[in-house]
Formats: structure tokens, C-alpha cells, sequence
């Protein structure tokens, strides 16, 4: 096994990138060679100070020198590694494999010579298998954990004797009253206790293995879904920002385009009409004027905009979401107004005015989305506000949410429901979640709350509630999940 490690890392820099085999191809391994090397060289110091500590200071019996033979070859390995390869090198999934099946190897030769199973460090077989699960891919870690079940079934029935103190061997000063200890015992390992250890290391391969891998997963996905989340406010605040890229294009290109226009009427009054340059001072005439007829219209757009839209009143807002949604077959009904019991006349009855966030109106947008996906015959969009707090409902009459996923929704790859309507036909409009993902979070980013559930029988179809509170939807400000505002 060492030379087919060492043949498959020493085949270069380019090797240690090559595809793995078919089994192994299932992503890419995310562990660095010096990763391995320093937990390598943790266990080569830990096995020989409990060789040591056991040989000579509790005088057991131990076949000392082919113990530290098998330690010689941890040791040996890492030399090699580390003098040949760079400290940041990335392994593929097959060299990782390789290098933690050595390791499993190399704990069971050192078991097999101090008692198989039998040995208290027994249950370190789990150890190379947890560190597979982490960061390579499941087949590899499926395929670590059989070897190491293999090895545990293995030294079931052959190993040296389990070392025990032994009246015939010194030990050091220190250790005595513990050695006068073990020489009171007398050694007998059950049968049925040994077969207890084999499934208590199986069974712990087999479950630290999978708990690590998925909890990796999750987080994997989670930080996939945040970085999907970061893209699309990105792109929003973009398209917002070229509304004012096109307002100082209208003011920097004022001056030359009149530029131009004066040049060319100045030369249209020298040049005679029947000369061909005087059709050509005409077309850039032309042109120029065309020109800055679109940059006013395009500046008129940016500062309407600016005076508009950059503060907006609740009930515009939810206007401009509904928007682009109006011209589909499924009705969308909208409201607006204080909560009931307000006084109309109070300070609270005044309808919230906010910034125009591209995040918000994203967010906003996806939620109705949903809703007419899974809508059969209405959508309704309901704003209400108080002295402390903005609420936006978003209703349908569909199925609403499945119970089962009801509590997952809002994580990411979480599908919010199935599809079950007809105007909906192109393939996978159900999703993956990660739209509702991404809604919830740019709206928790604005510091809004969300509220999930279904309407009451015997009505049908899904209740989506967005909560601010009122001082921070009219004055908008970022905050982090862990930090909401209500």
C-alpha cells in the first residue's frame, strides 16, 4: 500500500489532480496534504508514548520492537511527504483514501500486536473514518468505513495477547501502586465482551461517520445557498444602480454632443447642398440631436426617480412588486391601510415611507411568485401597519403547505410545496427552495420577520406574513439573522 501511495503522489503535481475512479467520483476532496501529515505526527507521538508508558513503565509485556516498527512507517511516510510535496497541497479523493486506509491499516497492525479488541484504544478506528466523512466525498468514506469494519472484524480472532501486568517485569517508580494494583487482578475477557466492543466500534464508524457527513453537507449547502443569496442582491442593486450610471452618462456627454451640433451646423452653413459631404453633416446632425433627446429622456427617468422612488410609501411598493405578476390568469387583489382600531386621524394612521431596497422588493416579489404558482383562483396581498409595526400577508387559495415540510421551510433546498397546478407546465417549477431561501433571507436582512402557515379550515391555500417593525421599515438598516428587529 506504501508504494501505491507513494507511486500515485510522486507521479507529480499534475497526478495528485487527476480524476479519481469511477467509485471515488463523487466531489472533489477538500482535505491539504499538511492536514494529514500533522495528524499523522499527533498519532506517531501518541502510539509511542503509550507503548512506551506501558512496555516500561507499567511492565507489561509488549513486542516492543515491531511495535515501533509499524510507528516507523507512519513516521517514514510523513518524512517522504513532507520533503517531496509543498504544505498546501490538495489531494485528490483517491490519494486521500489512500493515505487514511494506510492509517486504519497501520492502528490495526499496532492493535493486532497489543490485544485486537481487546485494547481499550480499540475505538480509534473511528478516528480516520470521521476525518473522511468531513471532507471527502460518501463513497470514499463508505469505502473507508468497510475497511476499517473489515480490520475490527478481523482482529476478533487474530492478535497477540492483550499486555497485562506481570510479576517477572520492573516498572517505574512512579507507576507502583498502579502495577500493585493490576497485579491484584486477575485478566478474563469474556467472549460476549469483546463481540460487545466489535459492535460498539461498527456501530460508531458507522454513525460518527454519517452524523459528519451530513452535518458537512448541511453546512456546505447552507453556505452555497448564502453565496446564491449574495448573487441576486448583487444583480438587483445593480439594475438599480443604472438609473444613475444613466444620469451622469446625460450630463458627461451634454457637452460634447453640443459640441458636435455646433461643429456640424457651422459646417453645414460653408458646405453647399449638392456636394456629398453636405448629406453626411446632415446625418450627423441628425444623430447628435437623436442622441441627446435619448439622454434627457434617460436623465428625466433618473431623477423622477430620485425624487419618486427612492422613498416610497408602503402601498407603492407593494404596487410595484404586483406589478409585473397583474397581466397572468390567477387575479392578485391588493390592500393597504393602518390596523384595525387605529385612529384614522393619529400619527400611527400615516401610512410607513421607506427606501427603495432592491432586496426587500426581490423578496417580496418570490413570495408572491409562490403564491400564484400554487394559487387556484386568488392572491391576495394585504398591508397593515400600526404605531409599531408593518405587516405585508400574502394569501392564496391553493393546497397551502405540506405539514411535513411546514417546519423546514425557509432552508435552503427545502421545496415550499408541490407542484399541483396546471398554468404551470415547464419542468421543475417546483423548485428546489432556494428561492424561498433566498426571499427569506434578503428580507430578514431588512430587518423583517417572517410568519408561516395555512389558512384555517375550511378554507385552503398558505398564509406568508412579513413583519417589520415600524422604526426600521422607514428607516431601513442591514441586520443579521441573529439580530431581528421585532
Amino acid at each position: 500500500m506504501l508504494d501505491s501511495l507513494m507511486s500515485l503522489i510522486d507521479s507529480g503535481q499534475t497526478n495528485i489532480e487527476a480524476a479519481p475512479p469511477e467509485w471515488l467520483r463523487a466531489g472533489d476532496s477538500r482535505l491539504r496534504l499538511h492536514t494529514i501529515v500533522r495528524l499523522r505526527w499527533l498519532a506517531v507521538i501518541g502510539q509511542s508514548l503509550t507503548i512506551l508508558v506501558v512496555n516500561w513503565g507499567l511492565g507489561m509485556t509488549v513486542p516492543i520492537g515491531w511495535c515501533f516498527a509499524v510507528i516507523a512507517l507512519s513516521a517514514w511516510l510523513n518524512v517522504a511527504l513532507r520533503i517531496r510535496f509543498p504544505e498546501s497541497q490538495r489531494l485528490t479523493a483517491r490519494s486521500a483514501f489512500l493515505m487514511l486506509g494506510f492509517d486504519i491499516i497501520q492502528l490495526a497492525a499496532l492493535l493486532y500486536l497489543t490485544g485486537g479488541l481487546e485494547n481499550p484504544f480499540a475505538f480509534l478506528l473511528v478516528a480516520p473514518v470521521a476525518v473522511s466523512a468531513s471532507a471527502l466525498p460518501l463513497r470514499t468514506t463508505m469505502a473507508l468505513g468497510l475497511l476499517a469494519i473489515g480490520a475490527a472484524s478481523l482482529l476478533v480472532a487474530f492478535h497477540f495477547p492483550l499486555p497485562w501486568c506481570h510479576r517477572d517485569h520492573s516498572a517505574l517508580e512512579i507507576f507502583h501502586p498502579l502495577v500493585a494494583w493490576c497485579h491484584a487482578q486477575t485478566l478474563a475477557i469474556p467472549r460476549l465482551y469483546v463481540l460487545g466492543v466489535w459492535t460498539a466500534v461498527v456501530l460508531g464508524i458507522v454513525f460518527i461517520g454519517f452524523y459528519t457527513w451530513r452535518t458537512v453537507q448541511e453546512n456546505r449547502r447552507m453556505a452555497e445557498a448564502l453565496a446564491a443569496t449574495e448573487m441576486v442582491l448583487a444583480r438587483e442593486q445593480k439594475l438599480s444602480a443604472l438609473d444613475g450610471m444613466a444620469a451622469a452618462a446625460a450630463h458627461g456627454l451634454g457637452t460634447p454632443l453640443a459640441t458636435i451640433a455646433v461643429a456640424t451646423k457651422e459646417l453645414l452653413r460653408e458646405a453647399k447642398e449638392d456636394e456629398p459631404i453636405y448629406e453626411d453633416l446632415l446625418l450627423v446632425r441628425h444623430q447628435a440631436e437623436r442622441c441627446r433627446d435619448i439622454l434627457k429622456e434617460l436623465s428625466a427617468r433618473a431623477e423622477e426617480l430620485d425624487t419618486i422612488l427612492s422613498r416610497l410609501p408602503v402601498s407603492h411598493l407593494i404596487d410595484e412588486v404586483v406589478g409585473p405578476y397583474r397581466p397572468l390568469a390567477v387575479p392578485i387583489t391588493v390592500t393597504a391601510g393602518p390596523k384595525p382600531g387605529v385612529y384614522a386621524k393619529s400619527d400611527a394612521a400615516r401610512e410607513p415611507i421607506t427606501d427603495r431596497n432592491p432586496g426587500v422588493l426581490y423578496g417580496l416579489g418570490n413570495l408572491i411568485e409562490n403564491a400564484l404558482d400554487f394559487a387556484k383562483n386568488q392572491v391576495s396581498v394585504d398591508a397593515t401597519w400600526s404605531r409599531d409595526e408593518v405587516r405585508i400577508v400574502v394569501t392564496d387559495d391553493g393546497d397551502g403547505f405540506p405539514p411535513d415540510v411546514l417546519e423546514q421551510l425557509g432552508e435552503p433546498f427545502v421545496p415550499p410545496r408541490p407542484a399541483t397546478t396546471v398554468d404551470h407546465d415547464e419542468p421543475g417549477h417546483a423548485g428546489m427552495g432556494l428561492g424561498f431561501f433566498i426571499a427569506k433571507t434578503l428580507l430578514e436582512r431588512s430587518c423583517a420577520r417572517l410568519e408561516l402557515a395555512n389558512r384555517p379550515a375550511p378554507e385552503t391555500g398558505a398564509v406568508v406574513t412579513v413583519i417589520w417593525s415600524r422604526k426600521a421599515f422607514e428607516t431601513p438598516q442591514r441586520c443579521d439573522n441573529e439580530e431581528m428587529a421585532i
